[in-house]
């Protein structure tokens, strides 16, 4: 009980000590004739018309007048009631030097003044935003909200747009030239120019000269520029409506009105290390002089140049082109410049020069990751790769990969420490283009990718069984439009063999005929299909789609078919696996405000074994858990479905997979200091058993058990964000576990602490 007194004692201490800090007066060193500011208190704005204005026209006005104040969160909008740093200001001197100082420079904040803010100016700014969106009668004005406290005050902003003006009427240019024709031509098609009776808005005309622009450029008038157009405005002519006419400026210089058309074009390429014996190779689309010695595959770099000599010379041709170059990824600097050709008389030309550097072909990456929950499993993982980015001169990337986990398991009764260990080793060779038929559909401005793949991967549980995993692939990844991308494994052959098991996971077996099945030495033949649509809405909304498709073991069980092979059919002696499996996943991105996202996350999939094969393959099954899905629960420590080992059986990984998957995330991020942003998360998700499993009850998929099955759980996290790499660190806390823990009510967890889940991890989860 004295313990008990005490802490309330220093709680009541604390408490009647800032409310003392409060209750200082923070306007003591206030200049007489000027006043504290605590903040915009409302921004009245009329309707205009009977009508509201703009959302954007509004968003502008509050924007106008968005000044922080003191002790102000802008990343919450509210202010925190203790104002340390005004107290500190009004009533420390400051100290010459010594700790003291450090001490009053880290407290004090110097006051936000209403003369510091000027009301009046920002007034004034509301009614040029008005005028510049066609309210030119609308008026601002403010007045002060003050309590007892004459020395604070709040603002209160009113504003009163008036009527709208709308363009009546465009008059374009004289169709004299055909440069007055084009802009002409391309003012009818501009949506906001060209649409009845619109807004005026000067931001608007502005986007509408810039797109008329560069479609200009684009067109052969490589040196228009937007401030070439200009736009009279008349009021008079119409009251309450705006008569507007193009013209061109007329101090327009003489070379933006000629058209030009491509040139000679010089690739220059440069050793990274700098230095060389040139070298001058001429190509179909361009002349290459390159530094020797260096690798450089000329078909590859002839067919990221978009520019054709003769044609009508196009910006557009210049992005393209870099962009390409870019893609190959083998260049540390690309410029591209164009320069007319004075020695032409005939036609105006502009020559392209293109200086490429090379970058260093080595790359290394490295990848930690760690994951923690207070009763289950913990440990690290590492990968480690090396790529070559110009292994035979054409961006072809030859990468080797090596990836390692340990796991243990505290607070167990086991024998070993260690629960499991997983290494693997991949090896890849990418082509940056298809390596197929011409008839296959593929994009002529995007880069095409054929990739070829080995990997070898040993799984180890020394408890259970030790397993090894080879497979061979070969992949397309193309694009056919800007915001989809497609990838088609044409052929992935998998080799499974359980090299070693102990008599613990053989009686398991035994008792568990299906989960058996699934861990069988055997080939898995596949074809598999992901097509992606990623895409930014606007600003501040932006959507991910994604959807795969996979087979096993058809075209194998087709081809046996039509032999005659009936009974189970075997590659090499081994049986292989046939099943269809599917996986879709929808991501959303919103931007509340500012650097505030909002992300939300839905995926799921399933998947069924037929056929040759009674159980999906142990590593096609689904699992749920971990820094990247539910981050409440550990990898594969829920599931399938209600499910739970009953006491005396062990509670491992193998019998927490199934064959149909569904999770639920959003997460709400948003900046702290710097590089350093926060974020609040909640997961939900689980998986199910398609086929009924009688050694797994209550791990069947079931519409009345499915909202009761799924796992749980929030948390917070923290995000070490350098644009080039993310930390991440996540603590998720359970809420409701789909099995029974032998607590009642939705919240089940055996306590707090045991709740737990601490993830460390590179990148965002999605």
């Amino acid at each position: 009980m004295s313990n008990i007194s005490n802490i309330l004692r220093k709680a009541a201490a604390l408490s009647a000590a800032m409310l003392l800090l409060a209750a200082c007066s923070t306007t003591s060193r206030i200049p007489a004739d000027d006043i504290l500011y605590t903040g915009v208190k409302k921004v009245a704005i009329a309707r205009s018309d009977s009508a509201a204005v703009p959302a954007e026209v509004a968003s502008a006005v509050r924007t106008a007048v968005d000044v922080a104040p003191n002790n102000y969160l802008k990343m919450f909008h509210w202010r925190y009631p203790f104002p340390v740093g005004l107290w500190v200001y009004n009533h420390w001197d400051e100290p010459k030097k010594g700790i003291g100082r450090w001490i009053y420079n880290k407290l004090v904040e110097e006051p936000v003044l209403l003369s510091d803010v000027r009301p009046e100016v920002r007034s004034h700014m509301i009614e040029q935003i008005l005028d510049n969106n066609g309210y030119f009668s609308g008026t601002a004005t403010y007045t002060l909200s003050q309590g007892r406290n004459k020395k604070k005050a709040k603002i209160i902003y009113e504003v009163n747009p008036g009527r709208e003006y709308p363009i009546r009427n465009v008059q374009l240019l004289p169709d004299s030239t055909a440069l007055a024709a084009m802009i002409d031509s391309l003012a009818r098609a501009d949506s906001y120019l060209a649409s009845d009776r619109p807004r005026y808005c000067a931001d608007s005309l502005s986007i509408a000269r810039t797109r008329i622009t560069n479609s200009l450029r684009n067109r052969g008038y490589y040196f228009f520029r937007p401030e070439y157009i200009e736009y009279l405005a008349d009021s008079i002519a119409y009251p309450g409506e705006i008569e507007l006419r193009l013209v061109l400026d007329s101090a327009l210089p003489k070379f933006a009105l000629e058209r030009y058309r491509t040139g000679k074009v010089t690739l220059h390429v440069d050793r990274n290390e700098g230095g060389g014996i040139p070298d001058t190779i001429a190509m179909k689309r361009a002349t290459l002089v390159q530094m020797r010695p260096s690798k450089l595959r000329q078909k590859s770099i002839e067919e990221c140049i978009s520019f054709r000599p003769g044609r009508v010379f196009s910006v557009r041709n210049m992005d393209r082109t870099q962009t390409n170059l870019s893609r190959l990824g083998i260049f540390r600097t690309i410029n591209i410049e164009a320069k007319p050709d004075t020695a032409s008389r005939d036609e105006k030309l502009l020559d392209v020069d293109i200086f490429c550097t090379f970058d260093i072909p080595l790359e290394t990456s490295l990848e930690v990751n760690a994951s923690s929950k207070s009763n289950s499993y913990i440990g690290p993982g590492l990968s480690f790769g090396v790529t070559n980015k110009n292994m035979f001169g054409g961006g072809e990337q030859l990468s080797v990969k090596l990836t390692g986990t340990y796991e243990w398991q505290t607070g167990s009764d086991r024998s070993s420490i260690f629960n499991s260990y997983e290494v693997g080793l991949t090896g890849s060779l990418a082509f940056p283009r298809l390596l197929a038929p011409k008839f296959i559909p593929r994009s002529r401005y995007q880069l095409n990718w054929t990739r070829f793949q080995l990997n070898a991967d040993l799984l180890n549980r020394p408890h259970y069984f030790k397993m090894a995993q080879f497979n061979a692939s070969i992949n397309y990844d193309w694009r056919l439009r800007r915001h989809v991308s497609n990838t088609l494994t044409l052929f992935k052959l998998t080799y499974t063999n359980l090299m070693h098991t102990t008599a613990d996971f053989d009686s398991i077996m035994t008792a568990n005929p299906a989960v058996a099945q699934s861990f069988r030495s055997q080939f898995i033949p596949q074809m598999i299909y992901t097509y992606v649509y990623d895409r930014q809405l606007n600003p501040n909304n932006s959507i991910n789609a994604s959807f795969t498709i996979q087979e096993a073991g058809n075209i194998f069980c087709a081809i046996y078919r039509a032999a005659g092979v009936k009974g189970e059919k075997r590659l090499f002696g081994t049986p292989f696996s046939q099943f269809v499996k599917g996986q879709a996943q929808l991501v959303w991105n919103h931007r509340i405000y500012g650097e505030q996202w909002l992300v939300g996350r839905v995926a799921a999939g399933a998947a069924h074994a037929y056929g040759n094969s009674s159980q999906v393959p142990y590593s096609e099954q689904f699992y749920v858990g971990g820094a990247n899905s539910v981050r409440a629960f550990t990898v594969r420590s829920i599931g399938p479905g209600s499910y739970k080992a009953p006491p005396g059986q062990p509670d491992d990984y193998f019998d927490r997979t199934g064959t149909f998957k569904f999770e639920a995330n959003i997460e709400y991020r948003f900046p702290i200091a710097g590089p350093l942003h926060g974020a609040m998360f909640v997961d939900a998700g689980n998986v199910w058993l398609l086929k009924k499993d009688s050694m797994r009850p209550g791990g069947t998929l079931s519409g009345k058990t499915f909202f009761r099955d799924l796992a749980l759980g929030t948390g917070v996290g923290l995000r070490f964000d350098i644009s080039m790499l993310v930390i991440r660190g996540d603590l998720g806390i359970g809420i409701h576990a789909p099995y029974d823990t032998g607590k009642s009510g939705y919240y089940n967890m055996k306590s707090f602490g045991k709740s737990l889940a601490f993830h460390l991890a590179i990148g965002y989860p999605f």
